[in-house]
């Protein structure tokens, strides 16, 4: 995650895509045996199981540099911008991958036994329990990270221009 904000960050809104596109092949890979989740998803079906993983973070991607471009334009500190920025990447990752997850799969036996075993009432407390601690850490580790890592990639392209 953090490689798609740096990117999408320093380089703009295409990089973003491409580096999220990766993200998400690389993801839906993943799902031919490396992630038993994602074999799972695989295995009910491969169309919503590519748009889970491919779509979703390339879309996010994209955005994340759209987002820093527009924050950028708004006269909004560099640092601000990347900090927000970098925060806004895990976000969009999370909101895109659970909500296509739960349009594509939340019916399926495999979700809702998850559902059960969780003790979730809803789709919402679903979505808060599968995500949890995960999504907090990702989040955090994606704003400090991306954020040192951008600043200091936008001050070495600012110098070598």
């Amino acid at each position: 995650m953090i490689p798609v904000a740096v990117g999408a960050v320093t380089l703009g809104p295409l990089a973003g895509l491409l580096l999220g596109l990766t993200f998400g092949i690389t993801s839906f890979i993943q799902c031919f045996g490396l992630s038993a989740f994602g074999a799972m998803l695989l295995s009910i079906n491969p169309f919503f199981t590519f748009l889970v993983c491919v779509p979703t973070r390339a879309l996010m991607g994209w955005l994340t540099g759209v987002i820093y471009q527009a924050l950028k334009k708004g006269n909004m500190s560099k640092k601000f911008a990347c900090s927000l920025s970098s925060l806004c990447c895990p976000l969009l990752n999370t909101l895109f991958f659970m909500t296509t997850l739960c349009i594509c799969f939340y019916h399926t036996d495999y979700i809702q036994g998850m559902v059960s075993a969780t003790g979730a009432s809803n789709v919402i407390m679903f979505v808060l329990i599968f995500v949890g601690i995960n999504g907090l850490v990702e989040a955090i580790s994606c704003f400090i990270a991306g954020t040192a890592i951008s600043k200091a990639l936008l001050t070495i392209l600012h110098r070598s221009k």
